[in-house]
């Protein structure tokens, strides 16, 4: 007989879940880092420029409509929906609405990737200590980007492919409707393909499959490869997708694809995972099936080869790490103290599952939306959600705003998004962030000109360069200004505006 009293009426209403408790504390960090969550790179502004342009004309474009020097060349919008979303939370509430559908649908991912450890293993503070980690080791990609859904659709993907492989899930409908929503939100979708093939391929090498389990696995597959060309540009999206990733060029001039560099201490949330996922299977206490394992080995692969994808291997890895960590628990090899971690263990889970839960993150999210919709400043900072002035050319575009720049421009490529969002389209942009998209030889000679390497004069003269702007202090500037032919406009400390043709 139970010993302790459980909370019921009211107090079930009103008492909060542990994962409760996580979820309110991520989106409330995430609402109070908003400035950092959108600031990182310029990306933002072409995803809310797009999003805007397709609600608007009420079309998805399949040609370039931002460039001058691609305008009208194929385009793959491989991120379309999350634009639209990005678009409509900007129309609500501008850039604070940004930043709470980035909180919380960081929010919500990992309060499942804890609640998927906590039904793993019945251990609810072994779920929260590795959804702790999982999240620490994730934040250094934590931007108001299209990634984020990629992150929650990994969550929730392996969770159902998980939920196949134990037997509690038997109808793999769920799985195409899934991918069909991803694909058209992230490019990332293929991650969804990887998973399922590490347990397809896990499924066979344990000997487990049968018949019936056959058919239902390569349902998943084949229906989910089917379903994925669901898409603007059909088959175009892979081959995007491949040709981006195959073109070492383009990767090695893409910080997020490079790999890890663990002297800075936001890899080191990951670093250790990867330290804790060792010693937690190497005291296993039973052997783990091969889709496990397949999932640990690739994802620890893939995030030593790629930064871009330390959060992927975070939320997939630590389900099952908790997982084996509460068998090593429950073997009792601690002991006295595995003993009385289990019991106040099972006291919690009972307590929670006489908890209703779902009150407070409702009423927070809520309240916080309808704060940030009427003005109140939530960051940390107190200075609001907005595009920082010393990251971006912010006065440099309140004065092209106000006056007139003739011709075709070229800007500097981190700029290209922020460009976007404040001045399209009066004024099509010669780069931005979609490097997939502007391909290795435009890459090359952006590269080119803002390192004056021979050559660079004629790639102005191609593409009818009548207007620069880049930073102040950048090598570009530096040789323009010592020209007759050139001549400044605006300048701050942040960029330069120049204009080709002598005097002001």
């Amino acid at each position: 007989m139970k010993n302790h009293i459980m909370p019921s009426g009211i107090a079930a209403v009103l008492i909060p879940r542990l994962g409760e408790i996580f979820f309110i504390a991520i989106f409330i960090a995430l609402i109070g880092l908003g400035p950092k969550l959108m600031n990182v790179d310029g990306d933002l502004g072409r995803h809310i420029t797009l999003g805007n342009y397709i609600i608007s004309s009420r079309s998805i474009p399949i040609r370039d409509v931002f460039s001058h020097n691609k305008l009208g060349d194929p385009l793959t919008p491989h991120e379309w929906l999350a634009d639209v979303v990005f678009a409509i939370a900007h129309r609500a509430a501008g850039l604070d609405g940004i930043v709470w559908i980035t909180a919380l649908v960081i929010g919500v991912t990992f309060w499942l990737v804890y609640k998927n450890s906590k039904n793993l293993s019945s251990m609810s503070l072994l779920a929260l200590a590795g959804t702790i980690l999982a999240a620490a080791a994730s934040s250094l990609h934590w931007l108001s980007r299209p990634h984020i859904f990629t992150i929650l659709f990994t969550v929730i993907w392996t969770a159902e492919l998980e939920k196949m492989r134990i037997g509690i899930r038997k109808n793999w409908v769920i799985f195409p409707v899934i991918m069909l929503i991803w694909v058209n939100t992230h490019g990332a979708f293929i991650a969804g393909i990887l998973i399922w093939t590490c347990y397809f391929v896990g499924s066979i090498l344990d000997q487990k499959f049968s018949w019936q389990g056959i058919k239902h696995s390569l349902g998943i597959g084949l229906s989910s490869l089917l379903v994925s060309l669901v898409n603007p540009d059909g088959f175009g999206i892979w081959k995007t997708g491949f040709g981006f990733i195959g073109n070492q060029y383009l990767v090695s001039h893409t910080a997020e694809y490079l790999p890890p560099d663990f002297h800075q201490i936001s890899t080191w949330p990951f670093l250790l995972l990867i330290v804790i996922s060792i010693g937690v299977l190497a005291i296993s206490n039973k052997k783990m099936n091969a889709s496990h394992i397949l999932l640990i080995s690739g994802w620890t692969a893939l995030a030593l080869y790629s930064a871009r994808n330390i959060p992927l291997y975070a939320v997939i890895v630590v389900p099952i790490l908790v997982t084996v960590g509460a068998d090593y628990l429950q073997g009792n090899k601690l002991k006295v103290t595995s003993e009385k971690f289990i019991a106040l263990q099972s006291r919690l889970m009972d307590i929670e599952k006489s908890l209703k839960g779902g009150l407070w993150s409702g009423i927070v999210v809520m309240v916080v939306g309808l704060l940030l919709m009427r003005g109140f400043t939530l960051d940390f900072q107190n200075n609001g959600n907005k595009f920082l002035d010393d990251v971006f050319p912010v006065k440099a575009v309140d004065w092209v705003e106000k006056n007139q720049l003739p011709g075709e421009g070229f800007n500097y490529f981190p700029w290209g998004g922020y460009l976007l969002y404040r001045i399209w389209p009066d004024k099509l942009v010669f780069i931005d962030g979609q490097t997939d998209f502007y391909g290795e030889e435009l890459t090359r000679q952006y590269e080119q000109v803002i390192t004056l390497s021979k050559g660079w004069e004629d790639v102005f003269k191609e593409y009818q360069i009548n207007w620069v702007l880049m930073p102040a202090q950048s090598e570009l500037i530096q040789h323009l200004q010592k020209r007759g032919d050139w001549h400044t406009v605006y300048r701050d400390q942040i960029s330069t505006i120049m204009l080709l043709g002598s005097g002001e």
